[in-house]
């Protein structure tokens, strides 16, 4: 065994978009972590086939992208300008942004951005291995104790690290939260969410689309084609294999588990007729399907997010239903509030302080109960087919479709900026 008695700032355990953005947001305030990563280095060769998952990324996530230098090598992606809600057996109809095309996008416009995350997960190993001096990859880590006034990490080559600071960014199945005894709430959906990505007649036009069906929503969101830049693919010229592009989307199909099981098994013909019929031909025909995948809807939530020397975010701290695809920003709305936490106390000579950690804890948290359950409202209201429940829900999407300050903080919500209005990246996003 190899004991390092060394104790170190701080140990990231999950190398993955949230704990990659944890990583780099403090180093470029010149605070090295060790990140201990269990996944394999990535290439190129992830961008010749496509991921059928997309994350909807929210403006303040990918300025936070932008600030720590990993966007630009975002290689590929799909901006969307415009979104579009409503139910099938209602009246009402949610526009956010710009939804019609008449004029060219304007970049200040823009709602948020849809990447694969094999795609943006090589993009942040590349800067990791950049900007991080300790960024290991395919790292397991076997046991983790709690000692006087920090944790030790030992992994499965024996060494053991020594940390002031352990970070939980290793996901809905989280060993750290495990080892530190954090207890979880769940709460099943008794649901599953169908993915795939799809090829529509008709061009998704830079907009994001979601209809409410009696079983559950179904959501298209706009991808780009293989090989071709978001900017490329809509671009109008004489050149018809231009032209054509634009007709990949990724869909969350959100349906009763029973279903989800049924319509997993059906050949690729007989699920591009049930979904073209589903849509209600939202973009004319579905044409093509690919990588079709099933998994249970599940929502967790720790009953703790800190502990003396410890932090947990992103799923590692709550697992959010996909409805809206807030789940990937809250995590990085998680990191980037406990960095200003642990920045300020690195500004007057201390570090990670258990009153700053609360603090974390105390911003992220409710914030993220709110998100938790507002999203089981949702779910509870469309699953319900009774005369009352269907009037009120389409009656409160008619109500919000129509004010403008309704649908201003619907966006401002959307965005996440509210959320690190008061930290030091707010002026980024």
């Amino acid at each position: 065994m190899s004991v390092n008695n060394k104790i170190e700032p701080v140990v990231i355990v999950g190398g993955g978009l949230v704990g990659g953005l944890c990583a780099l947001l403090l180093a470029k305030a010149g605070v090295q972590a060790i990140v201990l990563d269990a996944a394999p280095p990535l290439s190129d060769t992830v961008l010749q086939q496509r991921d059928a998952r997309v994350w909807a990324l929210s403006t303040a996530s990918i300025g936070l992208l932008k600030h720590v230098d990993v966007w630009q090598h975002v290689q590929r992606k799909a901006d969307y300008y415009g979104m579009q809600v409503w139910t099938r057996d209602g009246y009402g109809m949610l526009d956010f942004g710009q939804t019609q095309h008449d004029a060219p996008h304007d970049p200040k416009d823009l709602l948020g951005s849809m990447v694969e995350p094999s795609v943006l997960g090589l993009a942040i190993q590349q800067e990791l291995t950049h900007q991080v001096q300790q960024y290991r990859t395919q790292v397991r880590v076997q046991r983790i104790e709690k000692l006087t006034d920090s944790w030790q990490i030992t992994l499965n080559n024996g060494e053991c690290i020594n940390t002031s600071l352990l970070i939980g960014a290793d996901g809905g199945n989280s060993l750290v939260r495990q080892a530190a005894g954090i207890g979880i709430d769940q709460l099943d959906y008794q649901q599953a969410a169908i993915t795939c990505a799809i090829k529509t007649e008709q061009p998704h036009q830079q907009v994001a689309r979601q209809v409410f069906l009696p079983t559950g929503p179904l959501a298209f969101l706009p991808m780009t084609d293989l090989g071709i830049s978001d900017h490329a693919e809509l671009h109008h010229t004489e050149d018809q294999s231009i032209n054509k592009q634009g007709h990949w989307q990724s869909v969350v199909w959100t349906m009763p588990e029973q279903d989800a099981e049924e319509f997993k098994q059906l050949s690729d013909a007989d699920f591009l007729t049930a979904i073209t019929k589903a849509s209600g031909s939202m973009l004319g025909k579905v044409l093509e399907v690919q990588s079709r995948a099933a998994f249970p809807l599940i929502a967790k939530q720790a009953d703790r997010y800190v502990l003396p020397h410890l932090a947990l975010i992103g799923d590692a701290a709550h697992v959010v239903h996909p409805l809206a695809g807030q789940g990937v920003n809250l995590g990085c709305l998680d990191a980037a509030v406990l960095v200003d936490c642990l920045l300020r106390d690195h500004e007057r000579g201390l570090w990670a302080h258990f009153q700053s950690l609360n603090r974390y804890e105390t911003q992220r948290r409710s914030h993220n109960s709110v998100m938790m359950h507002s999203f089981s409202a949702l779910g509870w209201l469309q699953g319900k087919r009774l005369r009352p429940i269907q009037w009120l829900r389409n009656e409160g999407l008619h109500v919000v479709a129509n004010n403008p300050l309704f649908l201003d903080k619907f966006t401002q919500q959307a965005s996440g900026q509210s959320a690190i209005k008061d930290t030091r990246y707010a002026h980024f996003c």
